[in-house]
């Protein structure tokens, strides 16, 4: 079940950074910036996100739409302060900071959904019992 986490948190990853990359350029108009905090997050986040589905691992839900919703809030919480942060330290701006992890929250809720459901669907690195 591990290997299938550290994959999973790849995928997401790969996810995450091009849209953290792509927000940073639209609010700083720096292609440098932009790559400083969306590489920075590549180690911050994977972290993160393997602590995270290490945690609800040993969380039952029956409802695997309420559980899925549920993972997206808490893990948007971690995620959306790990951005704040980090685009407040590269841009000395609090307000840009604020500003890519305010937008960051609805755009990676969504595409945190998605890739639940698709990982849902999926059975790899699951054993057969």
């Amino acid at each position: 079940m591990r290997i299938r986490h550290i994959i999973k948190s790849i995928t997401w990853r790969i996810c995450g950074t091009i849209d953290t990359f792509v927000l940073a350029i639209i609010f700083t108009n720096n292609a440098e910036i932009g790559t400083k905090i969306a590489v920075s997050e590549i180690f911050t986040k994977i972290l993160l996100y393997y602590l995270h589905e290490r945690v609800w691992i040993k969380i039952k839900f029956s409802n695997s739409k309420l559980r899925h919703l549920s993972k997206t809030f808490t893990w948007r919480i971690l995620g959306t302060l790990d951005t704040i942060l980090l685009s407040i330290l590269f841009t000395n701006n609090f307000t840009i900071g604020l500003s890519i992890g305010g937008l960051e929250l609805l755009t990676k809720m969504i595409l945190y959904y998605i890739h639940e459901r698709v990982w849902y669907k999926s059975r790899f690195g699951i054993k057969n019992t």
